[in-house]
């Protein structure tokens, strides 16, 4: 993945973070003025998909998941390179299904209006599904590329 594509995600998971706490906001100061504006929260919603698939591809390319490593740890390097490059192929194989199941997801809800806003689509949240796996798929892809590279070479 370009270095360009790289910023533009973290710019816009971080966008769609302040974008949900804003409409959160100003749904509250709304109602606090005892006029309700119940879109925010749909918004907030949207937006918040959004983010948690674009900052979830961030903290894969990152290495920032969560990992038990206590059996990894354990293993001699050979062995860990083994099932580590089989937990690469397990994580793609979910992330495939994510981009097949969400883009059928996305299709089929193109018809269904936002909340019953009848100019938004709900694809425009269900599309967040197969965009971020995909996402997750190049980052994935380059992990066993440099995975590979590293490989233990026998001893001679």
């Amino acid at each position: 993945m370009t270095g360009r594509l790289r910023r533009a995600e973290v710019w816009l998971a971080g966008a769609f973070v302040i974008a949900m706490v804003a409409m959160i906001f100003t749904g509250g100061a709304a109602r606090l003025m005892r006029t309700p504006i119940n879109a925010t929260i749909d918004f907030a919603t949207c937006f918040f998909a959004w983010a948690t698939f674009l900052s979830a591809d961030v903290a894969w390319r990152r290495n920032r998941l969560t990992a038990l490593r206590l059996v990894p740890d354990r293993l001699p390097p050979a062995a860990r390179w083994r099932l580590d490059l089989a937990n690469h192929a397990v994580v793609l194989a979910i992330l495939g299904y994510g981009v097949v199941a969400g883009s059928w997801l996305a299709w089929i809800s193109r018809t269904r209006t936002f909340q019953g806003m009848p100019e938004i689509s709900y694809s425009w949240v269900t599309a967040a599904l197969p965009v971020g796996c995909a996402l997750m798929i190049l980052t994935t892809l380059g992990k066993i590329r440099d995975h590979w590279r590293a490989r233990p070479r026998a001893q001679t």
